[in-house]
């Protein structure tokens, strides 16, 4: 056998060992390794309904001004001393601030409602998606009333903070009438001894803005996770919606994302304002100086309290969410004598 046939004989039988081996392929050194495919990784989950911690602190300094003032009374007014230290605490709150802390109380009460919170979370099913919707919700304030829930979300937030302007305004009324019924009593009538100082430290305890609560704070965290419920009730609220009550509902569906991390409070914190109840108690706190720089005794003090910090910030907080103030009463008409008693006094005269 020439060497020709031998080297044609082996490369048969090798090529047939191949071919009949399992798992070799004759083409093995000429293929490529196929790529490796990535494991399916599903889309990274929502984080936790909540609100930045500096933003719930806001919320749970706003309520605390509300039970604080809403508790005042005049049966406290004992003397000039207790007068100044209730106006100076009732006044001691800065418009902007306030109104901060008024739309994230309102994002927590909207949250409450977890057909809402569960719609919101359920459109936000990607990071891709949860980043477009917050930038839809921060530029469209209708965006949030797209969602199932949305109205009785907002009729939450009307209820939580409207009740609460309504709550202090009647206060005021109370107080603003004890101004009156005061002026019996001999201290109400002496002079304030420090008027200057006493509008200056009551412009300086404003000017350090709503006095903070810890524990309350804790307590909104909770309601705000779905953890614990706030007392309150309310009918679904129809639109037309207030700026107010938009923000609020804004915020509401973000911190519902579980995009308003405590990264994002300066965001945040800058969004929640409203322009026409912050002129609104600014415009209080104008008359509230005003009142003050004229006011002599101590009974014109309480009317400026009652008038101007009481009622007038009461209203500019129920006025923002679309709440009317109770209808004054009508002015009773004087009482005029009758025929018989005309009669009388002109018998009396003649006789």
């Amino acid at each position: 056998m020439t060497s020709a046939r031998v080297a044609r004989a082996a490369f048969v039988v090798l090529a047939t060992a191949m071919v009949l081996t399992p798992g070799v392929s004759p083409f093995a050194r000429s293929r490529k390794p196929a790529p490796e495919v990535p494991a399916y990784q599903p889309p990274a989950p929502a984080k936790a309904v909540g609100l930045p911690d500096r933003m719930l602190a806001d919320a749970a300094a706003y309520e605390g001004y509300l039970l604080r003032t809403t508790a005042t009374t005049p049966a406290g007014f004992v003397n000039g001393a207790a007068v100044a230290l209730a106006l100076k605490s009732a006044a001691a709150y800065e418009p902007r601030v306030l109104v901060r802390g008024e739309i994230a109380y309102g994002a927590v009460a909207a949250l409450q409602n977890q057909t809402f919170v569960a719609q919101v979370r359920a459109a936000g099913n990607s990071p891709e998606n949860r980043k477009l919707m917050v930038d839809y919700i921060m530029h469209d304030p209708g965006y949030p009333f797209r969602f199932q829930g949305s109205d009785a979300a907002a009729g939450l937030v009307k209820e939580a903070l409207g009740g609460a302007g309504l709550r202090l305004y009647a206060t005021g009324k109370i107080v603003k009438q004890s101004a009156y019924d005061v002026q019996h009593q001999a201290w109400s009538r002496e002079e304030i001894a420090d008027r200057a100082g006493r509008l200056a430290s009551t412009e300086a305890a404003a000017a350090q803005g709503v006095e903070p609560a810890a524990e309350r704070a804790a307590i909104l965290q909770r309601a705000a996770a779905g953890a614990e419920t706030l007392p309150i009730t309310a009918s679904p609220a129809q639109p037309p919606y207030t700026p107010l009550i938009a923000r609020a509902m804004q915020l509401a569906a973000i911190a519902a994302l579980g995009e308003a991390d405590n990264d994002a409070y300066d965001q945040l914190a800058a969004f929640a304002a409203d322009v026409d109840t912050d002129a609104c108690l600014h415009m209080a706190k104008l008359n509230l100086y005003q009142c003050l720089a004229v006011a002599k005794p101590h009974y014109e003090d309480i009317f400026c309290m009652g008038q101007h910090v009481l009622m007038d910030t009461g209203a500019c907080l129920a006025r923002g969410v679309g709440v009317d103030l109770p209808p004054e009463p009508l002015p009773i008409p004087p009482v005029k004598a009758s025929a018989p008693a005309q009669h009388h006094k002109r018998h009396a005269r003649s006789s």
